[in-house]
């Protein structure tokens, strides 16, 4: 998701643009575009004044940012840093406190939808900040957003986001199973229930591109992630002592998923479980 959002900005903001990443092919993302590429992260903290972050998770964005060679650690630090992970809400606060004590501004600002919607700036992003921060920032954002909302914390947000998304996509593979050995095929079932109150994104999106051709590709985002995601949402609802039963039976699902030989491969996968009999009790 990160280059193709580094590449929006790129192509639309008038002033410079730096670019790091670990992994070179990243770049190739970035070619025809002023985008400067860096060969190290130091590098990023010398040169930019607003940075955007997009990693695989908490312990990397912690790590990034206020770990041994952290941002603290610098000579040279950037006014703000906006993180475009998905993080626990608590890291998100811890790396905020840390931060500021710095001198850094810190916002999260978790993006969804998929990467189609990141390669066309149509992302929605959904963002914790104070008002003047939010202000600031937002202008970035809408580089690489069509829907930015401002929250009180953009990593529940996005949270709540994902795990209704994998819980939706856990409903449909069931029903879909259910509705071939009842004798309807799943190109007519999911035709019917999208014009009706069982409509949603996951339906007219992973069930038709991907559980109804039985499309799973690799470099797509893979059950891995998705157990990463819940567990997340998982430690804020013990936190915030709120049982999530479907959150649970989802975290099982993706498990077994990625136990099954889908591991790195798309998600929506998680049909082929239920088709083969789901969860063993």
């Amino acid at each position: 998701m990160g280059a193709p959002m580094c590449r929006n900005v790129a192509l639309k903001h008038d002033g410079r643009v730096v670019a790091f990443d670990l992994v070179p092919q990243a770049f190739e993302t970035l070619e025809g575009t002023k985008a400067e590429f860096l060969r190290h992260l130091d590098e990023v903290w010398a040169a930019a004044d607003v940075v955007f972050l997009s990693l695989p998770g908490g312990t990397q964005v912690e790590a990034v940012c206020i770990g041994a060679n952290g941002v603290p650690s610098q000579s040279r630090k950037p006014g703000i840093i906006v993180d475009l992970s998905t993080t626990p809400v608590s890291t998100a606060r811890k790396v905020a406190v840390a931060l500021g004590v710095a001198g850094v501004a810190f916002a999260d600002a978790p993006v969804a939808r998929t990467r189609e919607a990141a390669q066309k700036g149509q992302l929605s992003i959904m963002v914790g900040a104070s008002d003047e921060l939010f202000s600031r920032i937002e202008p970035w954002l809408r580089y690489m957003g069509t829907d930015v909302t401002h929250g009180g914390s953009g990593q529940a947000l996005k949270l709540i986001n994902n795990t209704l998304l994998f819980e939706n996509v856990v409903a449909i593979a069931e029903m879909m199973v259910l509705a071939e050995k009842a004798g309807v095929k799943p190109e007519v079932m999911i035709d019917a229930v999208s014009k009706g109150s069982g409509d949603s994104f996951a339906l007219r999106n992973h069930a038709m591109k991907s559980m109804l051709p039985r499309s799973f590709p690799e470099k797509s985002f893979p059950p891995e992630y998705v157990m990463k995601d819940l567990s997340y949402v998982l430690e804020l609802a013990a936190e915030q002592k709120v049982t999530v039963r479907a959150a649970e039976l989802a975290m099982r699902y993706y498990k077994a998923t990625a136990e099954s030989g889908f591991a790195g491969r798309y998600f929506p996968a998680v049909i082929e479980v239920v088709a083969k009999g789901g969860l063993s009790s």
